[in-house]
């Protein structure tokens, strides 16, 4: 019996054989790699959330002009139903630094000391609107479109810059880039609570905030590739500075406080 006990004994303290061995090699590998496997599942995830955009709500105030539209335009916006496009990671430069601007990416965009193509046009309720008219200001011109999501994203921080910056001194106007409708621009205009106005830059084929249109003359004479699209234009009407994407406000008002001479 002793023997038999020392036997089982040394069973049990024996190395295993080679085949057994690298079963348990297997096991443990894949046990590894599931808990890799897990832990990339979980980091991916942290960072979608992290970076993961919430939809702009819709503004509680009403521009004084927006509010003065015709029932017609009123009831034609609101069958258009319009929300928000947001993707994962927009809206995340407008609070940063101004040295967080990025380059333009476009290739066709006018040159630093051109001068800005004049135009004159119309807002969705009917009102000119021309770059002349704000000759002695800095003007931040935005080209725009509804299903654009970084527009989207965007257009409340561009409010809110604009509704800090010296009225004396500078002026915005946003205009619509893929030939819009005016119920299309208007349900925008009024979902971001926008004061500065939008205009409409007709084109034979009009987007909406579902899908794209094409580029009406002016979009095209400013040589527009992407949205949004900012230029800065001087109280003599020339281009002091351009950018497309989302930039940080501080960037935008850096250029403009800098293109008025304040």
């Amino acid at each position: 019996m002793g023997r038999q006990s020392r036997l089982k004994s040394d069973r049990r303290n024996t190395p295993a054989p080679p085949t057994a061995r690298a079963a348990e090699m297997k096991r443990k590998v894949l046990v590894l790699t599931l808990a890799g496997a897990i832990a990339l599942v979980v980091v991916v995830g942290v960072i979608i959330v992290t970076q993961s955009s919430t939809t702009p709500a819709r503004s509680t105030s009403v521009s004084a002009s927006d509010a003065s539209a015709p029932a017609s335009l009123v009831k034609a916006a609101q069958e258009i139903g319009f929300a928000p496009n947001i993707e994962p990671g927009v809206g995340q430069v407008e609070d940063k630094p101004a040295s967080a601007g990025q380059p333009p990416s476009g290739t066709t965009l006018l040159p630093v000391g051109a001068t800005a193509p004049a135009f004159d046009l119309k807002t969705p309720l009917g009102d000119s609107v021309s770059l002349a008219s704000f000759r002695g200001k800095a003007v931040l011109v935005e080209f725009f479109t509804t299903w654009c999501p970084h527009c989207d994203a965007n257009a409340p921080y561009l409010e809110t810059l604009y509704k800090s910056l010296p009225k004396s001194k500078v002026a915005f106007v946003a205009v619509n880039a893929d030939g819009e409708t005016a119920p299309s621009v208007y349900a925008y205009h009024v979902y971001f609570g926008m004061t500065y106005p939008a205009v409409l830059d007709p084109s034979s084929k009009p987007g909406d905030f579902q899908s794209p249109g094409s580029a009406g003359p002016v979009t095209t004479a400013y040589g527009i590739e992407y949205f949004p699209t900012f230029y800065v234009v001087d109280t003599k009407g020339k281009i002091t500075w351009r950018g497309d994407g989302e930039q940080p406000s501080a960037l935008l008002k850096q250029e403009l406080l800098k293109a008025a001479g304040a």
